[in-house]
């Protein structure tokens, strides 16, 4: 039976964050919410968990799963980025955008893409998941809540209980989130003087890129 965590969208409760933060940290996995949809969250060292997420999402090792960092001064630590690049994110971060990039060595080789070595990175305009990061204290690994065989993502959290409860340990509700997953940008062709490449037009708007 997961855990069902109601808090306040801007002033949530610190004491049920932190034991949201405490099924983290024991390689559970959480549903948490975002600025596009709620997503499902992990430990990023947690070899079991990353597993776990995959087989909810029946999704495959090529499939990118998300690190959701509280800033960019966190990001650059699992991801080779150029100045550039640099300015880009600082355009669009915090938002509803997933970047691909260049994974560091400090990104397991279990959550990176297989043959490019990449990895999607974000920052989250959401009060609650920030706040969840900070007490989690690293980043997150995670994928949007989107169920298997359907194509919309979940963004009502008792729905979420009921269908995961017996996969899951945790649901945090901080409300309805918009229901529109991340817009994805793919920037390793900046390396190599390319433009970026739009993997997927999501609630991210691209004019803010300049794209």
């Amino acid at each position: 039976m997961a855990q069902y965590f109601e808090v306040h969208p801007e002033n949530p409760q610190q004491r049920l964050l932190k034991q949201a933060a405490a099924l983290l940290q024991r390689g559970e996995i959480v549903a948490v919410p975002t600025d596009s949809s709620y997503a499902l969250a992990c430990h990023l060292d947690d070899k079991d968990a990353v597993d776990q997420l995959r087989r909810i999402r029946q999704v495959d090792d090529k499939h990118h799963l998300t690190l959701i960092c509280r800033d960019l001064s966190e990001l650059a630590n699992y991801a080779r980025v150029d100045n550039k690049q640099y300015r880009l994110l600082k355009a669009a971060t915090p938002g509803p955008y997933t970047f691909l990039l260049e994974a560091t060595k400090e990104v397991p080789r279990r959550v990176s893409h297989p043959q490019r070595k990449t990895i999607g990175l974000r920052v989250p305009d959401h009060k609650v998941l920030l706040e969840l990061l900070a007490l989690h204290g690293a980043p997150l690994l995670a994928t949007t809540l989107i169920a298997p065989g359907e194509t919309e993502a979940l963004n009502d959290a008792e729905a979420i209980r009921e269908r995961f409860e017996k996969q899951i340990a945790g649901v945090i509700d901080a409300g309805a989130c918009p229901s529109q997953p991340t817009t994805v940008v793919d920037l390793t062709p900046m390396g190599s003087g390319d433009d970026p490449v739009v993997v997927r037009q999501g609630r991210g708007a691209l004019s803010v890129l300049g794209l």
